[in-house]
C-alpha cells in the first residue's frame, strides 16, 4: 500500500509503500476513498499538537469501501461504503460510563486513529469494528469524507442550544470549519445576523462562493459590532480576545478551532461578571457521528460541494503542493483522493 509517513522529530512527511495489512479478529481494512487535512493535522506537522512518537501515518477524516474484515466482524461485509468515528475511550473508567469518553485518559484524544494509530493518509487503514459506521444512502465517498469534522460541529451545536433564528452570530475564521458551522447555522434557519470575520481575502472571496447570504468582514471592521454568540474556528488567541471585547450582555464564546497548547487569552474578570459572559468548550465528538451521517444526508449536495466549499481534491503523490495551497489561503481544505 501507499502511504504518507510522518517523522514527528524531523517534522517530515515522506512518501512510502509496504504491504497491504490483514484485519486482526476485531478490525475492518478499509480502501481509503477519500481522506482531509485537518486544521489539528497541520498542528501537528508544526510540532505543536502531541501525537504518537515515531513514525505514524496521520488522517482521522476519511470515507472508504471494505476491503477484509476479521474473523469475528459480523456488522460489515466487503464492498460496503463506510467512515471511521477516530476517536474512542477505554469504557471503563468513570467518564466513559458517564457518555464522556472524550474526557478518558486513556482514550478520546489521546487514542485517536490519525494522531496516536496509524490513520487515513493511505491507501489502506485497520479500524476496529466498533468504530466503523455505514454510510448512508444517497451520500457519496467525497461527502463521507466530512462527517468526522460535522461531527465535532453536531456536538458544538449540542452544546450551545438553543441559539434562536436572530441570534447575532460571529464566526471567527473561513476556513473549512467556519464554512461548515456557516452551512450548519443556515441550515438551521439563520440568515441575515451572522458575520464571518477573515483576516485573508483569499478566503473571504472562497467563502462567498456559498452564496449563503452572510457578511464577510476582515477583523478590523468589527469594531463598534455587538454579538450574542461568537464560535471561534480559527485557534487564534488575540481573535478570541478581541470576540470576548464584542459580546453582549449575556453573550458566549464557543472556543471551537484548536489552538496551539501555549496560546493565551487576557480577559477582565469584571467584565464577565457585569455582562454574564461565558466561555465554552467543545472537544471532538462524543458519541455524535450517528447524528452527524444524519446531519450529512440533510445537508449534501446542497452545502455539501466541494468547489463552493473551496476544497482542493490532490493525490497522495500531490502532499506538498497540497498543503503549500492550503497554508497560503488558496484552499480551505484538502482531500487526497485515492
Amino acid at each position: 500500500m501507499e502511504y504518507l509517513s510522518f517523522d514527528p522529530k524531523s517534522k517530515k512527511l515522506t512518501l512510502e509503500e509496504c504491504a497491504v495489512p490483514s484485519p486482526s479478529e476485531k478490525e475492518v481494512l478499509i480502501k481509503v476513498s477519500h481522506s482531509g487535512i485537518c486544521g489539528t493535522d497541520l498542528h501537528i506537522l508544526d510540532g505543536a499538537f502531541p501525537c504518537k512518537d515515531g513514525p505514524l501515518i496521520l488522517g482521522h477524516e476519511f470515507s472508504g469501501l471494505v476491503q477484509a474484515v476479521g474473523s469475528a466482524v459480523t456488522a460489515f461485509k466487503v464492498g460496503q461504503k463506510v467512515v471511521a468515528d477516530p476517536n474512542t475511550g477505554c469504557n471503563t473508567c468513570d467518564f466513559c460510563h458517564g457518555g464522556n469518553y472524550h474526557f478518558c485518559r486513556l482514550g478520546g484524544v489521546h487514542n485517536t486513529i490519525g494522531i496516536f494509530r496509524d490513520g487515513g493518509w493511505a491507501t489502506h487503514v485497520l479500524v476496529p469494528d466498533s468504530q466503523v459506521h455505514l454510510v448512508p444512502e444517497g451520500v457519496k465517498l467525497p461527502q463521507a469524507a466530512l462527517v468526522e469534522p460535522l461531527s465535532c460541529l453536531v456536538h458544538g451545536w449540542d452544546i450551545l442550544n438553543p441559539v434562536h433564528v436572530g441570534t447575532r452570530i460571529l464566526i471567527i475564521g473561513a476556513g473549512i470549519i467556519g464554512s461548515l458551522w456557516s452551512c450548519l447555522l443556515h441550515l438551521y434557519g439563520q440568515r441575515k445576523t451572522v458575520t464571518i470575520s477573515e483576516p485573508q481575502v483569499k478566503r473571504r472571496r472562497l467563502f462567498e462562493n456559498l452564496d449563503l447570504g452572510f457578511k464577510t468582514v476582515a477583523p478590523e471592521d468589527l469594531k463598534g459590532s455587538e454579538f450574542d454568540l461568537a464560535i471561534d474556528c480559527s485557534g487564534s488567541g488575540p481573535a478570541m480576545q478581541e470576540a470576548l471585547t464584542l459580546l453582549g450582555r449575556g453573550g458566549r464564546l464557543c472556543v471551537f478551532g484548536v489552538a496551539n497548547p501555549n496560546t493565551e487569552v487576557k480577559f477582565k474578570p469584571f467584565e464577565v461578571y457585569a455582562r454574564e459572559l461565558a466561555i465554552v468548550g467543545v472537544n471532538i465528538n462524543p458519541f455524535t457521528f450517528p447524528k452527524a451521517l444524519s446531519l450529512i444526508t440533510a445537508m449534501t449536495d446542497t452545502y455539501l460541494d466541494y468547489e463552493k466549499l473551496g476544497i482542493g481534491v490532490y493525490s497522495l503523490k500531490q502532499y506538498q503542493e497540497a498543503l503549500t495551497a492550503l497554508r497560503n489561503g488558496d484552499i480551505s481544505k484538502v482531500v487526497f483522493k485515492f
